[in-house]
């Protein structure tokens, strides 16, 4: 195994947990600010502001935006010949055990069934990692502390083919309002369409981790994201629940074919801090990082 190249990536996935952490992603700001500017009720506007004022000085202060530095995760897509692989998965739970002294993280990490906190915020199979083979020699990191505000409001559904678009809209539409304010909105949604049980919820997080500029590329699916954010925004709840214009930032929709018996949907919810951060290591030990300025 290539020590030097194994100690860049736990370096390089410490750095991330660190940016994903204090560094809102500059789309989501951008989109803060572009909602701010379209708000028109009172309360609204002043949560938004609030939004903007702790993302400046978690900035400023180099602290973590948000109390609930969340669960740690990874999506990681690894080149063919990229030449650390087998030990990876423990790399990177070293790196989060680094990260929650140094940033540091709050240890939320428990046993599902005893509670007991393991204090570093690892555990069985936490972190969570997301893994895809692609071809070449690089690899990709995204980190993602995942807040569970919003996690503890995502939704699966199992509906019948028949139900078609018009119960997909539905079933979205009650996920929203079943979580009004809980994943302090305003939100981005990440929706999975197709697939099975455990395949539409992974379309779900990818999709809720995709660019907010960024449209599926199927001109049919994009109506359809377009047509759902104007549909959650119209409801009301507002940033934090407390009414205005503005429910959610982005409705990211991704699908994948599925069984002819089966319509599975799944809805992911990020609150405002949508935290992440993305780094590309080449098999040489450069780093790039794609989506905060180091």
């Amino acid at each position: 195994m290539n020590s030097n190249l194994s100690i860049i990536i736990k370096e390089t996935s410490v750095k991330l947990l660190e940016l994903a952490s204090i560094y809102l992603p500059r789309d989501v700001e951008q989109a803060l600010r572009k909602a701010l500017k379209n708000e028109t009720e009172t309360v609204a506007r002043t949560q938004l502001s609030n939004m903007l004022e702790n993302v400046e000085m978690a900035r400023e202060r180099h602290l973590p935006i948000c109390q609930d530095t969340g669960i740690p995760m990874f999506h990681v897509k690894i080149g063919e010949d990229f030449p650390v692989k087998a030990d990876l998965d423990s790399i990177l739970v070293k790196a989060v055990r680094e990260a929650t002294v140094s940033i540091p993280l709050r240890p939320n990490t428990v046993h599902p069934i005893s509670r007991k906190n393991s204090g570093d915020n690892t555990g069985i199979f936490v972190p969570y990692i997301d893994w895809e083979i692609v071809r070449g020699s690089d690899l990709n990191l995204v980190a993602i502390p995942k807040g569970f505000g919003g996690e503890n409001c995502s939704r699966l559904g199992m509906l019948l083919p028949g139900q078609g678009i018009k119960g997909l809209r539905k079933f979205v539409l009650e996920a929203v309002f079943n979580a009004g304010g809980k994943p302090c909105p305003p939100t981005i949604l990440g929706v999975g369409v197709g697939l099975g049980v455990d395949g539409v919820t992974r379309l779900a997080r990818k999709a809720a981790l995709r660019p907010l500029l960024l449209r599926n590329e199927d001109k049919k699916i994009e109506a359809l994201e377009n047509e759902l954010l104007e549909m959650v925004n119209e409801t009301g709840i507002g940033p934090m629940g407390l009414g205005g214009n503005t429910t959610t930032l982005a409705v990211n929709i991704e699908t994948g074919y599925t069984h002819t018996a089966a319509l599975p949907v799944a809805v992911i919810f990020h609150c405002w801090a949508a935290r992440s951060a993305e780094a590309l290591i080449n098999s040489d030990g450069t780093v790039v990082y794609k989506s905060h300025k180091v």
